[in-house]
């Protein structure tokens, strides 16, 4: 199943973002905590290079959370300020913080010359992860358009959360060439891609594959399956009888369930699962001739 989606607003929407970046203090990144490598831009990292960035976790409720605390711990590593975050929760103002902290210096550059800076923060990210939610709940109503669908925000947006705070929304950016088609196949699970342009059973079958390889019960429980060794189409017609997704003559519902399957996991119904590990660290040189040293001193 070969994956490659770029529309061509897309490459429109990255001409904006670099026109803007100019105007901006901070950079709000949202990728989504049940996939925080396949969920990111790399090109993001480059279009943003020398402006303050957080990362924030969304969609952290529907993720593990020893996972998610793993990540952030991976993030900051890297030297990258990361947190979990639920957009569409009730803490969600919690973002203002993070924001504050990394404008601080720029806030007090300006203050030192008697001005009262009103700080620009951009949200980016992949489509679907929960930008202008984030924006609409900081915001207090409904002003960014949102949609369980990728492409619904079209167009840059400033909006004034604060007479000291704008928050520019930006359309979801993904990347022109998909050459890690895991990742592809990720961003598909939760929406980021449009399903019209994938293999939906094929693509049905490898996110059930993944959450009962990732230890999943609650999936495991929820789609009734009752062999958990099951792979390939095997595993999808399990679910269609687990489930009762039966036409007439016993004969599987593959479409019925395939889009039950897909929409089950993007709502969280799946239970508190990561699909993806942060790479184990290197050892610095240091770290490791202190341990050939230590294993010289104490022979077995």
């Amino acid at each position: 199943m070969e994956i490659n989606w770029y529309p061509g607003h897309m490459a429109k929407a990255k001409r904006l973002l670099s026109d803007q970046l100019s105007r901006v203090d901070v950079v709000v990144e949202l990728c989504d905590a049940r996939l925080p490598l396949s969920s990111r831009n790399p090109d993001l990292e480059k279009l943003t290079r020398g402006k303050k960035r957080i990362l924030l976790l969304n969609k952290a409720d529907l993720a593990d959370a020893n996972a998610t605390a793993a990540w952030v711990r991976a993030f900051k590593a890297e030297g990258l300020d990361a947190a979990p975050f639920n957009a569409s929760g009730s803490r969600a103002k919690e973002a203002l913080t993070l924001i504050d902290r990394a404008a601080k210096e720029a806030v007090e550059r300006a203050a030192i010359k008697g001005v009262h800076k009103v700080v620009r923060a951009m949200v980016v990210g992949v489509p679907n992860v929960g930008k202008s939610t984030l924006i609409n709940k900081l915001y207090g109503s409904g002003i960014a358009r949102t949609g369980n669908k990728p492409g619904v925000t079209r167009a840059n947006q400033w909006v004034n959360i604060t007479p000291y705070l704008q928050l520019m929304d930006s359309p979801g950016l993904m990347w022109p060439k998909l050459d890690d088609q895991v990742a592809a196949r990720r961003l598909c699970y939760i929406g980021s891609i449009k399903d019209d342009v994938v293999d939906v059973p094929m693509l049905t079958i490898c996110l059930l594959e993944d959450l009962l390889e990732a230890g999943s019960t609650a999936a495991a429980e929820r789609f009734r399956i009752s062999d958990t060794s099951l792979r390939g189409e095997a595993l999808l017609e399990n679910v269609c009888r687990g489930r009762g997704f039966l036409m007439r003559g016993g004969v599987c519902d593959i479409d019925r369930c395939c889009g039950v399957v897909l929409e089950e996991f993007r709502a969280g119904k799946c239970g508190k699962v990561t699909l993806e590990r942060p790479p184990r660290r290197e050892k610095p040189q240091s770290e490791t001739a202190a341990e050939v040293q230590g294993d010289g001193a104490h022979p077995a």
